[in-house]
Parts: structure tokens; C-alpha cells; sequence
């Protein structure tokens, strides 16, 4: 696409904007203008600097002094963030100052990166990266979601039978992974922060392990129930001398491993749940076997807020609608 004028998206922006590709060169820039005719003419200009190859220079004279998401995802990462989503956000953006990211550019990075995905796909691969760059700059930003992008509340889970199945596989394919299956399921933690588990910060004395950063960007102090405890304890690799508590890595490996242990256990898992399977169970055994109201599950540190663990509430029914055990029926004396 090439290069053309956006008008300005109120009350995003007050400024015009020039997005798209000319000569090999990618824009998403505003004009820092509100007016048409000026933007008109400095688009005029950068193409004609464009057409003499004097653009890139001048553009990278104005960035100088100026960060970049680059500059910021590097950092990011270096600090240990997930940078799985990042590649592609940084091929489109790769010299987008941080000042002119707004609204509409992520919306539209979003819609050119993936044009055919849905809103959820939108959100976990181009909303939850670049927000959490800017945050860890220090730029809380408020960043409108796609609508739609929680997705269906609908939560698969597992009852215990066939959970102890795909564990009791997990553990026959490799012994490490069983118990990182084992911790995902009793812990509800996301497969993100139990990769990046430390030695260090696990304490089977306390029962306690602890994950600095979280999706949140707040650290959490995690319980390890008797069974993990019992199997970290069991770690075939010792907890000692290492950094990364698991050996593994978020790729296709690791789910070819627990698409093998499904296989052997009998287990069908819906397209797209994978590991998150385990966080289900945990909300929803919380709820059924722990007696945690939604208001119950937040405080456990796994959940933020009431949205977030609402679709755990409907795995038991409540104990007002268990009243409907007292209602009149043929036969039934009245009290």
C-alpha cells in the first residue's frame, strides 16, 4: 500500500497521519498537523525526499534524540519480558518513535499484521505486547482492546479422572514434564510464568514459590499445594545449580509433548486451550472441590478481577439455587 494521508481519528488524534510503504520505506508518522492542506504538503515532501533517497537521513536525524518501540522492546526483553509476538510488531515498526504510537496505530498495525485473525488472535499478539512495552517504559498508556476480545467465557476443564490420566502420560513421556503439568493444574499458573520460573525462588519448606512479573505486570506469591511440593521435590534434575527451574521452551516441542500424552491418556482438548487447560481446572476446582466463591478465586492472586474469574462461577451452581430443593413438589408435605 502505498504511502496516503489518514485523516485525524478524534478523540484518539487531532493530527494527520501518513501510513503505508513507498520505495521500500514503511511509514505509520504523523504530520503533526490537524490541517489537510498541510499534511497534503508534507507528504508531497517526503516523497519527493524519498524519490532523491534523502528521507531515511533526514528521518533518522529527527529520531536521534528520540526513543523508539524498538529501542523499548529491546529493553523490555532484556529484562525478561516475552518477546514471542515482538518479531513482527518490530518488522512493521521499525523505527516508530514512541511518542507517535496511539490508538490508531496499533489498530491498524493489528489489522495489517492479521488480516483474517480473529479479535482474540488481535489482542494476545499485537494489544498485550505493545502494551506492555510501553508500560515497562514507564508509559501507562490506556489501550482500547478490540471488541470481542475476551473471546467466548465458555471455559473447558477437566474432571479429575481424566486429569490424573494426562498427568500420569505427561510423566511417561519425561518425568520433568509431568511435574511441570503437575504445577500448571495445582497452581493455576499461565505457561508463560512457569517457564520462567527460577530455582531461587522456589521454597519447598515454605510450600512457596514466587514470580516477580506476572501478565499484570505485579509480582505473586504462589502456594505450592502438598502434590507439588512432593514433586518438584522429585525433580529428576535436583534444585540446585541451575536458574530456569524447567528446561523447556514455549514452542512445538512442548506442545507436541502434550499433544502425545493426550493421545496416550484418551483426552481430547478443544482447538486453542493447550496448556491452558490446567489454569481451567484450577479455577474451577477452586470453585467445586475449595469452596472459592469469584470474590475467593481474585484473592488467590491468580485473577485480577471479577470479569476475569467469571467464567469460573458457572462450574457450580450456588447455593441459593440449591433452594429449589425446597419447593413444593406432588406428595411433599408442607412444612
Amino acid at each position: 500500500m502505498p504511502w496516503k494521508l489518514v485523516p485525524p481519528r478524534a478523540p484518539h488524534t487531532k493530527y494527520w497521519y501518513v501510513r503505508g510503504s513507498y520505495l521500500r520505506i514503511r511509514l505509520d508518522h504523523s504530520t503533526g498537523t490537524g490541517e489537510e492542506r498541510a499534511a497534503r504538503r508534507i507528504l508531497a515532501t517526503w516523497r519527493q525526499q524519498a524519490e532523491r533517497g534523502e528521507f531515511l537521513l533526514e528521518h533518522q536525524k529527527k529520531q536521534r534524540n528520540q526513543p523508539t518501540f524498538a529501542n523499548a522492546a529491546i529493553a523490555y526483553m532484556r529484562a525478561g519480558g516475552e518477546g514471542q509476538y515482538l518479531v513482527p510488531i518490530l518488522k512493521a515498526w521499525p523505527v516508530k518513535m514512541l511518542a507517535d504510537i496511539d490508538q490508531i496505530s496499533i489498530d491498524t498495525l493489528a489489522t495489517e499484521l492479521y488480516p483474517t485473525a480473529s479479535v482474540a488472535t488481535r489482542n494476545r499478539q499485537v494489544y498485550t505486547p505493545v502494551s506492555a512495552v510501553l508500560k515497562h517504559v514507564g508509559i501507562d498508556r490506556k489501550i482500547k482492546r478490540p471488541k470481542g476480545w475476551r473471546g467466548n467465557k465458555r471455559t473447558f476443564w477437566l474432571r479429575p479422572e481424566p486429569t490424573f490420566a494426562l498427568l500420569a502420560a505427561a510423566t511417561e513421556i519425561d518425568a520433568e514434564f509431568g511435574i511441570f503439568c503437575t504445577l500448571l493444574n495445582y497452581t493455576g499458573l499461565r505457561l508463560s510464568e512457569a517457564l520462567g520460573l527460577l530455582v531461587e525462588n522456589v521454597d519447598l519448606s515454605r510450600a512457596y514459590a514466587y514470580v516477580p512479573t506476572t501478565k499484570t505486570d505485579e509480582p505473586r506469591a504462589v502456594h505450592l499445594p502438598l502434590v507439588c511440593v512432593t514433586a518438584l521435590a522429585n525433580h529428576p534434575r535436583g534444585l540446585a545449580g541451575r536458574d530456569r527451574l524447567f528446561r523447556f521452551h514455549n514452542g512445538g516441542r512442548l506442545r507436541d509433548m502434550l499433544d502425545e500424552a493426550c493421545k496416550r491418556s484418551n483426552v481430547t482438548l478443544p482447538d486453542g486451550t493447550a496448556f491452558h487447560v490446567f489454569r481451567h481446572n484450577y479455577g474451577t476446582w477452586m470453585g467445586i472441590y475449595g469452596g472459592l466463591d469469584a470474590l475467593g478465586l481474585i484473592r488467590t492472586g491468580v485473577w485480577a478481577d471479577m470479569d476475569s474469574v467469571d467464567r469460573y462461577r458457572h462450574s457450580e451452581t450456588s447455593a441459593e439455587a440449591k433452594r429449589a430443593d425446597e419447593l413444593p413438589v406432588p406428595g411433599r408435605r408442607k412444612a
